[in-house]
């Protein structure tokens, strides 16, 4: 498998990305606490509006600058990272990893953690203090976050929180 830079007509790969999932437990945040909830739910694949409502949203994320990290097998995009360029927090010294989904046959394989690192790496050479991450609310997604070192955001972006309320905003300092 190989990672590298995607090009622009490259954005809209992200749909071959099997992101197909069943989860058992989500998570919520009470009093500043997480907690762990029985929730049972699949998700099949991409939502069929998903292509047209936010292909222009990544693009237009591509042409502010915008990290777009793929990592490949063969000729495959089996995993994909997105890194705003919009800074975000009180200091505006934060950057969001917007988007990251490694397809269902490739999960526990590595791709994700090199993914991350590589946003990761990105954001600190762009002098960032932390990457800021939204993560859905779902058990695993929200544990793979929290074992790479990502703590619950302090103050979650204002903007971000309003967007994705039900989302477990976090932190990972730099």
């Amino acid at each position: 498998m190989e990672m590298r830079l995607l090009t622009r007509d490259e954005v809209e790969l992200i749909w071959t990305i099997d992101r197909s999932e069943v989860h058992h437990h989500t998570y919520e945040l009470r009093g500043g606490q997480l907690v762990r909830r029985p929730n049972y739910f699949e998700i099949p694949g991409w939502r069929p509006d998903a292509a047209e409502k936010v292909t222009p949203v990544l693009l237009d994320c591509f042409d502010r600058g915008g990290t777009f990290l793929g990592v490949f097998d063969a000729e495959a995009l089996v995993g994909m990272g997105v890194l705003e360029s919009t800074r975000v927090g009180r200091a505006s010294d934060q950057m969001q990893l917007a988007y990251l989904y490694v397809s269902r046959e490739y999960r526990g394989r590595g791709v994700g953690m090199q993914l991350f690192e590589a946003a990761v790496a990105f954001a600190r050479e762009a002098g960032a203090k932390a990457l800021y991450v939204s993560s859905t609310a779902t058990e695993n997604t929200v544990n793979f976050y929290l074992s790479r070192g990502c703590v619950l955001a302090p103050e979650p972006d204002p903007r971000l929180m309003a967007a994705e309320p039900d989302d477990i905003h976090l932190l990972y300092p730099l």
